[in-house]
């Protein structure tokens, strides 16, 4: 069994021997060596030159370029540019310009490591945590430090403040006399508050309340909506006893008034321009219907907003067309017209009417004269 191992080496070793040079790129077993551990000569440029790339290019441009020219000159491509020598040249260029992406990425790794190794290793997490604020454990530190930060947002706060009274009224003179007249507003105000609660408690003291309704007893629930708390309940209430209303509501209120007084605003400029209009009066009239657009536009810009802001659905308002509101203005104004004629002519007949019965009191006068 020995003797036969020692033939199968030497007979391996020759066949080595006998491998041709441009394959020895390739990684397969020849005996007990691996010739992807073979040294190419070329130089790093001229790998580069080969792989079509140049210096500083990524591990994926490097990667796809191999690709796309291994599939261009591998001898079993079956290509027309099919090539096994420039495969190999291709090969050992892919795997010079590999190794030196590799070497100069590690070394720029291993300096970076070094650069933040020197600059923290004086210094310990413990002590660069909460910015160095504080002594003792971990959770003591970290009170103290949100201490700190509180502590410093509020400095930050009265400096800022103090800019912008200084940048406001430029003279600490003025500073001064704001300061002191609200320092006395605060006092008065407080003196004020004193008195009420002094009033109260000596009120009290005197049994004037001891004889208010509902004393002793439970307070009442909200039978309006028993799911809301009592807090939101009392708030509503006294911003309803109080005249307030939401914003939706004030502009719905607003859009409604806005919109009426542009159709009796129209319908006055209509009557003024009266019957059959001449050519000055058509060009007034067409000015007028400019600017009534114009505010129409603008109206519908209001409706935009308020159905952003309107809670329900169902409240929202659509857009007014100003040709509608125009043709409506117009047969306002001929309602108009038609009601005044009618009433003139009622009462031209009323007149015939009386002419007609008192005529023969004017006869009469007459004979008699």
């Amino acid at each position: 069994l020995g003797a036969m191992l020692t033939n199968t080496g030497h007979c391996l070793r020759a066949h080595q021997a006998m491998i041709p040079r441009n394959l020895k790129p390739f990684p397969y077993i020849c005996g007990c060596r691996m010739l992807s551990g073979y040294k190419p000569k070329s130089n790093v440029k001229e790998s580069y030159k080969i792989l079509e790339l140049e210096e500083g290019c990524s591990l994926d441009d490097i990667r796809n370029s191999y690709r796309s020219l291994a599939k261009k000159y591998h001898p079993d491509s079956g290509s027309a540019t099919a090539n096994s020598e420039a495969f190999m040249r291709v090969e050992e260029a892919y795997r010079v310009v590999l190794s030196d992406v590799t070497s100069k990425k590690k070394s720029s790794e291993n300096g970076e490591e070094e650069d933040q190794f020197k600059s923290n290793a004086p210094q310990h997490r413990h002590y660069l945590s909460y910015e160095g604020v504080g002594f003792g454990t971990p959770s003591q530190r970290e009170k103290q430090y949100m201490q700190f930060r509180v502590d410093r947002a509020t400095e930050q706060v009265l400096e800022y403040r103090k800019q912008r009274l200084e940048r406001q009224y430029g003279m600490t003179d003025l500073m001064k006399a704001k300061d002191v007249k609200q320092s006395k507003k605060v006092k008065i105000t407080q003196a004020v508050e004193r008195l009420v609660e002094d009033l109260i408690q000596e009120s009290m003291a005197k049994g004037d309340f001891d004889n208010l309704r509902g004393k002793g007893k439970p307070l009442q629930k909200f039978s309006a909506c028993p799911h809301i708390d009592p807090m939101t309940h009392n708030l509503n209430r006294i911003l309803i006893d109080n005249g307030y209303q939401p914003e939706w509501i004030l502009m719905q209120k607003e859009i409604r008034e806005t919109i009426e007084r542009l159709r009796k605003s129209i319908v006055a400029s209509r009557s003024k321009l009266g019957g059959p209009m001449t050519p000055y009066r058509q060009k007034q009239w067409n000015r007028i219907c400019e600017q009534f657009i114009e505010d129409i536009r603008k109206l519908n810009k209001r409706i935009d907003s308020f159905n952003l802001v309107v809670p329900l659905l169902s409240r929202q308002m659509v857009h007014f067309n100003a040709d509608k509101e125009i043709v409506r203005a117009q047969k306002t104004y001929e309602a108009l017209v038609e009601n005044i004629e009618a009433s003139n002519l009622g009462t031209k007949e009323n007149e015939e009417a009386n002419v007609e019965r008192l005529g023969w009191k004017s006869s009469l006068l007459k004979w008699l004269n």
